[in-house]
């Protein structure tokens, strides 16, 4: 999917997949954005690319941002693919295993490295996607470049901004899908209630024990969260709170020297 436009009379500069070879060859970048999403079931009013969307605008505004604060960052193009192991009985969430997704990233942070990138973040915008354990696989093989992970929906806190956030297709994704893209939203009177079943061990409801979850076991609508009291305005507050938020991170990481990231 292509990254969001709003300013179509040029070309932003700091998103890849607009700008030139003229451009590129000119710029010396400071920092590399790689967004990453799903495609999968987002209950019944919301897209399969919700995680797409969202990505992609958040990389788009917090990289303008980073832009205008002097940061010479660049958006690359988001992949729309992520691990969706509990979700295969329901048509087209498309699985990539992290196996895969370590082949994919090695493949670009090796050429990102050999071109002299010295600084990648992901930019992770689906919950079933971890690239904890894939980071510490991959970082010693490409030493000349630093890797880091950003979930971008915790950025800021959600809850000061959503009466009950939800997990998945609940107030907060739909909110921002309501400000990015409010005409892929159906009415929210399609919706499902996005209502949870709970697990009947304790430490799996309190947290501190975990076991992948089978979807269509959790949630009759595939949302997990009710998407009733979402607002374009909220997902505006929220949006602009997590751009801003991470485009000061972007900028400090581009005026830090990857090799020289701890005091003292």
């Amino acid at each position: 999917m292509s990254q969001p436009r709003t300013d179509r009379d040029r070309p932003r500069p700091y998103i890849l997949a607009e700008t030139n070879w003229k451009a590129v060859r000119e710029t010396k970048f400071d920092v590399a954005i790689l967004p990453w999403g799903a495609t999968e079931a987002h209950n019944y009013h919301l897209p399969y690319a919700t995680d797409v969307i969202q990505c992609d605008h958040v990389a788009a505004e917090s990289a303008r941002l980073a832009w205008e604060r002097g940061a010479r960052v660049v958006v690359l193009p988001t992949i729309p693919f992520g691990v969706q192991t509990g979700q295969l009985d329901i048509p087209f969430c498309v699985n990539v295993n992290p196996s895969t997704q370590l082949l994919v990233l090695r493949d670009i942070a090796q050429a990102l490295a050999g071109q002299g990138v010295r600084r990648l973040v992901i930019l992770n915008g689906h919950g079933g996607n971890d690239f904890k354990a894939i980071v510490r696989d991959l970082q010693p093989q490409v030493p000349e470049i630093m890797l880091c992970i950003l979930n971008w929906w915790t950025a800021v806190d959600a809850r000061p901004f959503f009466t009950q956030p939800g997990d998945h297709a609940g107030e907060m994704e739909t909110s921002v899908l309501l400000h990015v893209a409010p005409e892929l939203v159906l009415p929210l009177a399609e919706a499902g209630p996005g209502r949870e079943r709970k697990a009947r061990i304790a430490a799996m409801r309190e947290g501190w024990a975990w076991a992948p979850r089978r979807w269509t076991a959790v949630s009759d609508d595939t949302g997990v969260g009710d998407p009733s009291d979402s607002t374009a305005e909220k997902g505006a507050k929220f949006f602009h709170a997590a751009a801003d938020r991470i485009a000061g991170f972007l900028v400090q990481l581009a005026k830090t020297d990857p090799h020289d990231l701890y005091e003292g």
